[in-house]
C-alpha cells in the first residue's frame, strides 16, 4: 500500500544531517555538497509507505536520513523474502538492470534523501573519491548479502534468532546507537521472513532466549542481558 511521500524545504537536506559522515556524501567538500543538494529531494515518508517497488524503472537512488526501511523481493508463489533492513546512512537503489530488484517500504516513518538516477550519475563522473565511496557502500551490501546467506543456513531457529540480535545491535552501534534497549521497529513477521522462519517459531524462539536468561522482552525492543551466550549461539 502506497500512503503519502511529503517533501521538505531542500535547504535541510545538509546543514543539520546527522548521518553525513557516514552516509555516500562524507566523500564530498562543501562546494560538492552544494552541487548534490541541488540534484537532492529531501523526503518525509509515512509508516508503511513503498518507497520503491520491485520490477519498476529504478530512476532514483535514496540515502537514508532517520528510520528502517524493510527490503524484501516476492516470490513467484506470492510469499516474500526479507533480504535485509536499511539504517540512517545506507545508500539504496543501486540496481544493475533497468528496473528495481527489490522492493523498500518505510517501517515507522523514514526520512531520505532522493536522487535521480541519471542526474546522479553525471554528478559522479569525474569524482574518484565520490565513486570509491559509492564503491565501499555496495561491497557493504555485497558483505551483509552474504552473511544473510549463511544465516538462513543455519541449523537451529535458536541460533538465527541470537545471529538475527547480534548482528542488529552491531549495525545500531556503528551509526552510534549503544544503550541498554536494543529496539526492533520490525515486527515479528519481518524478524521470520528475514531468518526464513515462521512467524510462531520467532516467538517461541524469543521466549525461550528470555527463560534462558539470554534478552528480556520488551515494548519495542529487547534488553541483550548475556551478550556472551548469544554472541557464542551467533557464532554456532
Amino acid at each position: 500500500m502506497k500512503v503519502s511521500l511529503l517533501e521538505s524545504p531542500r535547504w535541510q537536506t545538509c546543514s543539520d544531517c546527522a548521518v553525513r559522515g557516514f552516509a555516500v556524501c562524507s566523500a564530498l567538500d562543501k562546494a560538492e555538497l552544494r552541487e548534490l543538494v541541488t540534484l537532492s529531494r529531501h523526503i518525509h515518508c509515512d509508516p508503511g509507505a513503498t518507497v520503491f517497488a520491485q520490477a519498476t524503472m529504478a530512476t532514483s537512488f535514496f540515502s537514508v536520513l532517520e528510520g528502517v526501511l524493510r527490503l524484501y523481493k516476492l516470490l513467484p508463489d506470492g510469499r516474500r523474502q526479507i533480504i535485509g533492513f536499511a539504517l540512517p546512512g545506507d545508500f539504496v537503489g543501486l540496481a544493475g538492470s533497468p528496473q528495481y530488484e527489490f522492493s523498500a517500504d518505510a517501517i515507522g516513518a523514514v526520512v531520505f534523501c532522493q536522487f535521480s538516477r541519471a542526474s546522479f550519475a553525471r554528478f559522479a563522473e569525474n569524482r574518484p573519491r565520490f565513486l570509491r565511496r559509492i564503491n565501499e557502500l555496495a561491497g557493504r551490501e555485497l558483505t551483509r548479502a552474504q552473511e544473510h546467506m549463511v544465516l538462513l543456513g543455519r541449523r537451529s531457529a535458536e541460533e538465527k534468532v541470537a545471529s538475527f540480535l547480534v548482528g542488529w545491535r552491531d549495525r545500531l552501534a556503528e551509526i552510534g546507537h549503544v544503550g541498554e534497549v536494543l529496539p526492533l521497529p520490525m515486527g515479528r513477521l519481518d524478524i521470520a521472513d528475514y531468518l526464513g522462519l515462521t512467524i510462531e517459531t520467532v516467538s517461541r524462539t524469543f521466549t525461550k532466549l528470555e527463560r534462558d536468561g539470554i534478552i528480556r522482552i520488551l515494548t519495542g525492543g529487547i534488553s541483550l542481558l548475556d551478550a556472551a551466550r548469544a554472541e557464542a549461539l551467533s557464532a554456532a
